[in-house]
């Protein structure tokens, strides 16, 4: 599901002050400093470097139109770092989905015609998953975000009126930098501020936010001095033993997000959780969290609402959910699948949880909707019955 807001809203409003600072041409060329960290390889899927482009993906809006016609493709964000062709068909009623992103991790971005194509059959009568209405959303991977954001900024500026000499599409050149942190106060035309770290926070637990999360934990690091994901997961632990109270053997964590074989026991989850909602930040720590049957990733969670014991539920359990599948010899295995929160129970007791599902072999994605609605069902017969 797609937000509103244009995700370039930030790069065209820096393109706008550098505009009304005066600048009419820049005769030399355009860089990103992507230095604030050292780049980190995501799950084996792209570097995570500290420049985002609507969170480094290109989306799709995708819907079928009549049997034998191309499917409606409408991609986000438009730019000339990376085409889209649609080579989608509508399919008759009951077909397979075939639907293929080609390739789904583009690796030509910075190169001039960079492209990815949407190919194969939707058919007519499409359901997607978990949402169970159109439109279907899938994404391209930015995988060069220090070049897309750099083509996007060259194009914003030219449409707020700055001439760039410079190629808008081309790798960025970093050699052209001077050192870190030596930008004198004087010479800045532009600033952009973020929201509050609790705005970021709000959007990583309720989606799973994977890269928010790792970086994150970058940025966490950043504050004690270190600047690369292998340091800051041991400043972290450090954090976590010293001012939770965590043992260290019921943890380890290799990356920001719970990514691979991540894990926590349950007593370590539970803890946090209580000292949680003792910490100062707690109430926009509770308001960022999923809430069952409405918003985020328990949005969906519908399978409690056909007994009338457990509707009110709906609204009163805020819990982060996790997943994890991994490939076998045997076919697919989910790993785990875990909620972790907070119960209003129905008694009026204020509950802290964690619930747990691992090691289960599974066939496909249905399977793990299903043990995500027994988990939600679980979760409200603990606010019934606590």
């Amino acid at each position: 599901m797609l937000t509103a807001p244009n995700p370039l809203a930030g790069y065209i409003a820096l393109a706008r002050q550098v505009a009304k600072a005066g600048v009419k041409e820049i005769a030399g060329n355009v860089v990103i400093d992507d230095r604030l960290f050292q780049p980190y390889n995501f799950r084996g899927e792209f570097d995570l470097r500290p420049i985002f482009v609507n969170d480094d993906v290109v989306d799709l809006t995708i819907n079928p139109t009549t049997a034998g016609s191309p499917a409606s493709v409408v991609s986000r964000p438009i730019s000339a770092a990376l085409g889209v062709t649609n080579r989608l068909l509508t399919s008759g009623p009951g077909s397979d989905k075939t639907l293929e992103l080609d390739p789904e991790f583009p690796p030509c971005i910075g190169v001039p015609g960079c492209t990815a194509a949407i190919t194969g059959d939707l058919p007519v009568d499409f359901d997607p998953p978990l949402t169970n209405k159109l439109p279907l959303v899938q994404t391209f991977r930015i995988v060069r975000p220090s070049n897309y954001a750099r083509t996007v900024l060259i194009e914003a500026l030219q449409a707020a009126g700055v001439k760039v000499d410079a190629p808008a599409v081309a790798f960025n050149p970093v050699s052209l930098l001077p050192s870190s942190n030596s930008y004198p106060a004087d010479t800045k035309v532009a600033e952009l501020i973020g929201l509050p770290y609790s705005a970021d926070a709000k959007l990583v637990l309720k989606v799973s936010y994977n890269i928010g999360a790792d970086t994150s934990l970058l940025l966490f690091g950043l504050t004690q001095g270190v600047n690369n994901m292998g340091d800051a997961l041991v400043v972290e632990r450090k954090n976590l033993i010293l001012n939770y109270g965590i043992a260290g053997d019921e943890f380890q964590f290799i990356d920001g997000s719970g990514g691979g074989l991540t894990t926590a026991t349950n007593r370590a989850v539970t803890k946090i959780l209580l000292d949680m909602a003792a910490k100062p930040v707690f109430p926009s720590y509770f308001a960022a969290l999923p809430i069952l049957g409405v918003d985020g990733s328990l949005a969906f969670v519908t399978d409690f609402k056909a007994d009338p014991t457990l509707a009110g539920a709906t609204g009163q359990v805020n819990a982060k959910t996790g997943t994890f599948v991994q490939g076998s010899s045997s076919g697919l295995v989910l790993k785990a699948e875990a909620f972790g929160g907070y119960i209003r129970a129905k008694s009026g007791k204020q509950l802290v949880y964690e619930l747990v599902v691992n090691d289960v072999a599974i066939t496909g994605l249905g399977d793990v909707i299903q043990v995500f609605q027994d988990e939600g069902k679980i979760s409200a017969i603990l606010w019934r019955d606590y």
